[in-house]
């Protein structure tokens, strides 16, 4: 299905973009696969296939995105997966720390703009191009002691809408995804005595992401899905 495709995956290390990662390499697609450092990338990926790239750079930061995905979109990019994110909670909206902030609205929202920055042009050249980000249930309302995370997660939403806007006469669809809690390693470290059957898996998610990332697609903008666990 993504034969001859190229698909960035960001947060590629991270529990649901290697399930993205995974999805896309069954089905044919040469990966980007981006994270934070080289070792977290080696560790991840011990054994890298030679067709793909695995990149270190910091999404916060704009000039490394530029440096890090220059060489990428100059060979043209196909698909881009926003996955890479961040979540904290524990401080009521009065008590959020400058770190908090920071770390939550750079992660989850500015990552978003500066590989947006560098890719879009590139789309916007082909005419084509498929952006998938990750927002997340939750930012459907505020949540006690978890305000800025869920304002942040409600700026993805509102970012894939506005993109999607700008970019859907130029054959660029950009929609998103809304997991409920993911069933991962860490979180069922974290929530020991949660129901953990009703958690949503990382390749159930993976799925959704392949759906629109491919022409089945084609008609669908600014769609924020939820996908929020097992009935």
């Amino acid at each position: 299905m993504f034969e001859g495709k190229t698909v960035v995956v960001t947060g590629a290390a991270g529990a649901l973009g290697f399930a993205v990662y995974e999805h896309f390499m069954r089905r044919g697609a040469r990966l980007v696969a981006v994270d934070y450092s080289d070792e977290l990338l080696q560790k991840t990926f011990p054994e890298p296939v030679t067709s793909n790239q695995y990149l270190a750079v910091d999404l916060t930061e704009r000039s490394s995105c530029q440096a890090g995905l220059g060489s990428v979109v100059a060979e043209g990019v196909d698909v881009l997966c926003n996955i890479a994110g961040g979540f904290a909670m524990g401080e009521q909206v009065h008590e959020t720390s400058d770190e908090t902030w920071d770390f939550l609205m750079n992660l989850n929202t500015r990552s978003i703009i500066n590989t947006a920055a560098v890719v879009v042009p590139t789309m916007l050249d082909q005419r084509r191009g498929k952006i998938i980000n990750v927002a997340a249930r939750a930012a459907t309302q505020g949540l006690a002691s978890m305000g800025l995370y869920t304002a942040s997660k409600a700026a993805v939403m509102r970012l894939t809408e506005a993109m999607a806007s700008e970019l859907r006469d130029e054959n660029i669809n950009v929609n998103c995804i809304m997991p409920g809690t993911i069933d991962t390693a860490r979180n069922r470290h974290d929530m020991p005595d949660a129901d953990h059957s009703r958690w949503v898996p990382p390749a159930h998610l993976a799925n959704v992401v392949g759906f629109l990332a491919s022409e089945a697609a084609v008609a669908v903008h600014g769609a924020a899905i939820p996908v929020d666990g097992l009935s």
